[in-house]
């Protein structure tokens, strides 16, 4: 089977969901100010360990999204879609062929725009959906492949087209595909996988 593999975040939009469904949150429920005077010393620390290498980019990224314990979660992300539906690149709905969405951003986010935008797979990072903590690995760079082969035989399936906005952590992906094309400022530039990652 034929199938095209996208990145999501800066490749499909043009922003980092997780980032920003954060920021929509704080907006739309001032109450979690309230958790800023802990949150903030805790994910200092926690950035303060990764970039130690005491503790890996999985584990900082687990304290994250905690937040959703507090929220209503399938409403929030609806209405975060509501109003960022709207910015989805408009050549992605001009594709083709099957669709697999490789992502590090969390199942809960991405799957209502999954829905709506009605490409045919979706692989991220899962989330317990009530606390909100990473289950498994986070879903980038090599984990991407992993987790590819994970629900696609390694023989039943032929890459065609990857796109994605990051060279530098999609390399695993993008060596799967027979082209590859550098989503920059939400236009397509076709490269050749030999020349920008020869060794």
């Amino acid at each position: 089977m034929d199938i095209n593999i996208y990145d999501f975040d800066k490749t499909i939009v043009p922003f980092d969901s997780g980032s920003l469904f954060c920021a929509y949150c704080l907006l739309h429920y001032p109450y979690l100010i309230l958790l800023l005077p802990v949150a903030i010393p805790v994910l200092l620390t926690a950035l303060l360990l990764m970039v130690l290498h005491i503790i890996s980019f999985t584990d900082f990224k687990k304290l994250c999204f905690t937040f959703i314990l507090f929220i209503p979660l399938d409403k929030a992300v609806n209405k975060f879609w509501d109003k960022y539906e709207s910015r989805v690149h408009k050549w992605f709905f001009d594709r083709e062929g099957y669709s697999v969405i490789i992502s590090a951003s969390p199942d809960f986010l991405l799957e209502e725009i999954q829905r709506r935008l009605g490409f045919e797979k979706l692989i991220c990072t899962r989330h317990n959906r009530k606390t909100g903590i990473i289950i498994g690995k986070n879903c980038r760079d090599e984990e991407k492949v992993k987790r590819l082969y994970k629900e696609f035989d390694k023989n039943s399936i032929n890459v065609v087209n990857v796109y994605s906005d990051s060279i530098k952590h999609d390399r695993a992906i993008f060596s799967l595909g027979k082209n590859c094309y550098h989503i920059v400022n939400g236009e397509m530039i076709p490269f050749k996988f030999d020349e920008v990652y020869a060794k």
